[in-house]
């Protein structure tokens, strides 16, 4: 894995490429190619965000139907089912904020048992808020069933063959994303938790986030990843110039922190001391728990997954908009664990150190791609109607401003 940051000076990329509003639209067929040069990332985000700009310029989709999408799947069970099979209620799924899910019955006979399996189609809409790999996903998943709770993941079809768009189809999880007697947000993001819960759920909490950032990448099948160097910037620069690249792809304004935080974090991106599995999006939201037990029975959403740094993950799960405060004012990571608490856990468990200095870089780089996709992505996805969750996505453009100038707030203490 090499990565490269090319010197662009103050990056008016209008002016060496010509883009405008409406030039994002309708992209040019050689823009790609020239956003690859100028922001070469991973091999698989550089086939996603080709994908994305190529597709752009077609007409905007009609609204998938549940009698379209149920007629898709039987055609793709036809073609990867062996015997006959039943498929009945489908439904759709609510939450996430950038895929579309049903949920549907299939008796089969699996592994030669006849048997009924609840299952989850996760698709892609016609342009999601992240551009990410339903190939990667099958990957992580399958590389993680018995170490930390995961779906049985069944079929991918990741180029959209027989979907309308790129689909993972794996097994449905029985659980919640909040308790029932507390207040519930958009996405499992911010909730709050009873004491009894917090207890039973924040050391699990803990103990899976070790048992992934532990786990050797090296002996997995995960062939769609790349492996970045121990000893180099690799990982923190691929990160950097993915959402630089979809930035300059996706925005529709100018707003010159970015430029000064993408500054920064080029300049001082850290060695790379161990390869880890990241998550990627890690928090309350993403895992399923059994409320009357408290034990958490699946964790979902592995779309941003990818190896590099550990202190990725442990920023972003940090974040303050992901967690929340107790009566008596303490910060409780995403919502479950006090700040110290989780750190000291967390090394305890795993046995890996927290560098105070690369958890403040990644902080950074975290809330950099967070206005990217807020203020970036989401507008132009909102502007194209090319998503089923326009209201929410238009939403979450208001809260750029917000984690922006905690942006800002980082790099002025960094200098």
């Amino acid at each position: 894995m090499s990565v490269i940051l090319k010197d662009h000076g103050s990056r008016h990329l209008e002016a060496i490429f010509g883009i405008d509003d409406a030039f994002r639209d309708q992209p040019a067929d050689d823009f790609a190619g020239r956003m690859e040069t100028a922001y070469p990332t991973e091999r698989e985000f550089e086939e996603l965000l080709r994908r994305k700009l190529r597709r752009r310029a077609l007409p905007r989709a009609q609204a998938v139907s549940l009698e379209n999408l149920s007629e898709c799947l039987q055609n793709f069970l036809e073609a990867h089912v062996e015997g006959d099979f039943t498929v009945s209620r489908q439904r759709w799924l609510s939450g996430g904020a950038s895929k579309i899910q049903m949920a549907f019955t299939l008796e089969w006979e699996d592994e030669g048992t006849r048997t009924t399996t609840e299952m989850v189609i996760r698709m892609e809409p016609q342009e999601s808020l992240n551009a990410t790999s339903r190939k990667r996903e099958l990957e992580l998943i399958n590389a993680f069933a018995g170490t930390v709770p995961v779906p049985r993941a069944f079929w991918v079809d990741d180029e959209g063959r027989w979907f309308p768009e790129p689909a993972l189809v794996y097994e449905f999880s029985a659980g919640v994303t909040v308790p029932s007697n507390v207040e519930g947000r958009a996405t499992g993001v911010g909730s709050k938790f009873t004491p009894e819960l917090r207890a039973s759920l924040g050391r699990q909490f803990v103990e899976h986030l070790a048992a992934i950032h532990t786990f050797d990448a090296s002996s997995a099948d995960l062939p769609s990843f790349d492996h970045p160097e121990t000893g180099t910037t690799q990982s923190a620069l691929a990160q950097l110039n993915r959402a630089r690249r979809v930035w300059e792809e996706d925005r529709g304004e100018e707003f010159p922190i970015l430029e000064v935080a993408a500054n920064w974090l080029e300049r001082n991106a850290p060695i790379l001391d161990r390869v880890s599995v990241i998550h990627g999006d890690y928090r309350t939201g993403n895992f399923l728990f059994d409320e009357p037990t408290g034990r958490i029975n699946v964790w979902l959403d592995w779309e941003r997954g990818h190896l590099g740094d550990r202190h990725r993950d442990l920023a972003w799960i940090t974040l303050l908009q992901f967690g929340n405060y107790d009566a008596d004012g303490t910060f409780l990571v995403s919502g479950l664990i006090p700040l110290d608490e989780f750190y000291r856990q967390y090394t305890e468990v795993s046995g890996l150190n927290v560098d105070q200095k690369r958890l403040r870089y990644y902080r950074v780089l975290n809330s950099y791609q967070l206005v990217v996709s807020t203020l970036g992505s989401a507008y132009r996805v909102v502007r194209l109607g090319r998503s089923h969750q326009d209201v929410l996505l238009a939403w979450l453009e208001g809260a750029a401003y917000l984690i922006a100038d905690e942006m800002r707030t980082a790099l002025l203490e960094e200098n």
